[in-house]
């Protein structure tokens, strides 16, 4: 009975081993991150010029192309001057008039002194003689600041560019009458777009985070240091082409926005950027010094603790929990947890456990699918 017992046992085979999961793995990297933020702002000229009628009165023609450039010196409004022409004409009477007072008390004197010395007239006629003729002298220089300030009135009709720039669309027409309120007194703006200006803010949070940078980036300002260099980001997400720097900022926070306004200027050389766009400026605020990068699809999360399988030189899972840091387009910065050239899985995650023996089949950030060359801003 036990030999039967035996034999039965011995046929029996043993289950097979589970079979070894092949799980690919990439390597830590370790390497300089810059950290790269973005901030919206708006686009400006470089120079942006009011253009004023300075003086009342109906606009005679507009003497430009609207939205065209213009250059420095081009005549763009001319206003009615009929009404300024009478005021110098006027001003022009009263200079003859002070003239002619001007000779008859120099007469009078000339006459009157000689008769004085001689005892013939008395002093007070001579001291009234003198101060006629140096009432006339002040007469004369207050018409001639009138015909000078006529003049300087009369010039004001015609309107010419403070610069060469870009010309928007009038705010009057021809007929209008301008110079006062509520027509306009700004009649267009005169913009220079080469280099573009983009204001945008930094709030107070971020100030505060990026302060020793952002003083690092003021006082290079002057030295223009490519490494300071920010891109500007279009509308339609495309990077502009020319590199820009920082040129000028607010002296202290905006209280009532929590913000800090900086201006930026971009070189524009074909004019494709224009005043009033919105924009992205992107600016690389901190460098992370040798960095611990892994891609985001190798960490997981469970119950607000972050984890990542690394596979030992045994080929053994254990299971790290890991601090992760900022995330740099799809690769995340650990902070903790990790070190430079240990292997972690970046698939199959839900089959792997700890104490598993795995097949690990190690592959590049291309194949994972996060370029070399992305990390790090680029």
């Amino acid at each position: 009975m036990s030999v039967a017992l035996s034999l039965t046992g011995c046929d029996q085979a043993a289950p097979p081993a589970p079979p070894v999961l092949d799980i690919p793995v990439v390597e830590v990297i370790q390497q300089d991150v810059p950290m790269v933020s973005e901030f919206v702002g708006q686009t400006r000229g470089s120079v942006d010029i009011p253009i004023s009628a300075r003086v009342p009165g109906f606009l005679e023609s507009i003497d430009f192309l609207e939205g065209r450039y213009v250059e420095e010196g081009a005549l763009l409004y001319t206003i009615d001057d009929s009404e300024l022409q009478s005021k110098v004409a006027e001003a022009q009477g009263y200079v003859a008039e002070a003239r002619t007072m001007l000779a008859k008390a120099s007469s009078d004197l000339d006459r009157i002194r000689p008769l004085a010395e001689m005892k013939a007239v008395s002093q007070q006629d001579l001291d009234s003689a003198v101060a006629q003729f140096e009432a006339a002298q002040g007469a004369l220089k207050a018409a001639n600041a009138q015909l000078e300030q006529a003049r300087i009135e009369l010039s004001y009709s015609r309107i010419y560019s403070p610069t060469s720039g870009f010309i928007g669309i009038s705010a009057a027409k021809v007929g209008g009458f301008v110079g006062v309120a509520p027509n306009p007194v700004v009649l267009n703006y005169v913009s220079k777009i080469d280099p573009i200006r983009v204001q945008f803010s930094v709030n107070e949070r971020e100030y505060l985070r990026y302060a020793r940078t952002l003083s690092q980036a003021r006082a290079e300002i002057a030295r223009n240091d490519e490494k300071d260099a920010l891109q500007l980001i279009l509308a339609d997400g495309s990077v502009h082409p020319e590199p820009g720097h920082i040129v000028s900022f607010e002296a202290a926070i905006n209280p009532s926005t929590g913000t800090l306004l900086l201006e930026a200027d971009f070189p524009n050389p074909n004019d494709i950027v224009i005043a009033g766009q919105f924009a992205r400026v992107r600016a690389v605020v901190e460098t992370r010094k040798d960095a611990l990068l892994v891609p985001q699809r190798a960490v997981s999360e469970l119950q607000g603790n972050f984890r990542v399988f690394v596979i030992d030189e045994d080929n053994t899972v254990s299971i790290r929990e890991v601090q992760p840091g900022p995330r740099i387009d799809r690769m995340w910065v650990i902070d903790s947890g990790l070190k430079p050239g240990e292997r972690v899985a970046v698939e199959g995650l839900l089959r792997l456990s700890g104490d598993m023996v795995v097949n690990p089949r190690l592959i590049s950030l291309e194949e994972v699918g996060q370029p070399v060359a992305k990390v790090g801003g680029d």
